[in-house]
């Protein structure tokens, strides 16, 4: 059995760590090393984890192929704390006809997010 974990190279890692924390209920779950400054931080969100890397030096720009889709209890609830946290609100929320209501975010790095609930189909 293979499982993806999605991992966010980062030169803020407390300023992520912060945003999914607070946004999403983030829990560390695994640090290395387990004491001083993190390389490498686990989060779970949910049922999935999530991997912040400190890097000095990640490179500029937004990674434009990579999404994280995060489903949240509430999306409305949850945009109206994005900014707060140092995130952008790009679009939404709209309901789809497939059955969920999205928004479209990035995180304080620019890393794109969408926020997901489902709803019921029309």
């Amino acid at each position: 059995m293979s499982t993806i974990q999605p991992v966010i190279v980062t030169a803020d890692q407390d300023v992520l760590l912060g945003f999914y924390t607070n946004l999403f209920g983030a829990e560390e779950i695994f640090r290395v090393p387990e004491e001083g400054p993190a390389f490498y931080l686990g989060l779970r969100i949910g049922d999935t984890d999530l991997g912040l890397v400190a890097e000095a030096n990640p490179g500029a720009g937004a990674a434009s192929r990579i999404l994280l889709s995060i489903g949240v209890d509430d999306v409305d609830e949850t945009l109206g704390r994005v900014e707060a946290l140092g995130g952008s609100v790009r679009s939404g929320p709209n309901d789809m006809p497939w059955g969920q209501r999205v928004a479209h975010i990035q995180d304080p790095d620019g890393n794109p997010v969408n926020l997901t609930q489902p709803i019921a189909a029309r």
